[in-house]
């Protein structure tokens, strides 16, 4: 699911490619740790660097929990670039804060999730909104809701800055029953990176087929 208001989803998008945290080469195509070919290389993170684009994306987000998780009661970040945005969504909504790693720490208390996780709540199980950058295939965002239901948290959703918009995360999401709100998606930044002369017209066709199979595409 996306945020509805069309308006978001465009002045992320055009955020991200004014900064550069997102970056288009359907001719020089970047590979990503999983061996794909990839024309678009997302990184979040460096929106952190520039304040207007930072509160924005921070209030956006806000306004996207208090709206489809209004039941919410503890942000959770994504080691470990939804670690700052979750930190920022959290004091914005003035509400508890942790994260989560992909595995238990190996040495120390060997913890998981850091910050405070009460296992009950004033109504029962804490309710948990996990705040991510990137949305890919889901694979490693869901692993964090498994450790956040196996420690006692109630996850009722996942909100995102941007999502490639895979079908194999949709049914992913679908399968761990995670409703996704995502500020801003694939088909949105291609419309907006044509509307600036980002890209050229005759691009679109091969960034859309990316999309489609991005694990057989520039092959």
């Amino acid at each position: 699911m996306s945020v509805d208001s069309l308006s978001v989803q465009q002045t992320v998008a055009r955020h991200l490619l004014a900064v550069q945290a997102v970056r288009l080469r359907p001719s020089e195509p970047f590979t990503w740790s999983s061996g794909w070919k990839s024309p678009i290389y997302c990184d979040n993170r460096v929106t952190l660097a520039h304040p207007e684009v930072r509160s924005f994306i921070k209030n956006a987000l806000a306004d996207a929990i208090q709206q489809q998780f209004p039941s919410v009661e503890v942000i959770a970040g994504v080691a470990t670039a939804g670690i700052p945005q979750g930190a920022l969504v959290a004091d914005a909504l003035s509400l508890p804060y942790c994260y989560v790693r992909p595995e238990p720490k190996a040495h120390g208390m060997g913890k998981q999730i850091e910050g405070h996780l009460a296992v009950d709540g004033p109504t029962g199980r804490q309710r948990v909104v996990v705040i991510e950058d990137l949305i890919s295939t889901g694979g490693s965002s869901l692993k964090v809701v498994d450790a956040l239901r196996a420690a006692g948290a109630e996850v009722v959703g996942m909100a995102a800055i941007f999502t490639y918009g895979f079908p194999l995360a949709d049914q992913n999401f679908a399968a761990k029953n995670v409703p996704l709100v995502c500020l801003s998606n694939y088909d949105t930044l291609l419309t907006e990176a044509q509307t600036l002369n980002y890209i050229p017209a005759e691009a679109l066709d091969s960034l859309a087929a990316w999309r489609q199979n991005p694990s057989e595409w520039g092959k």
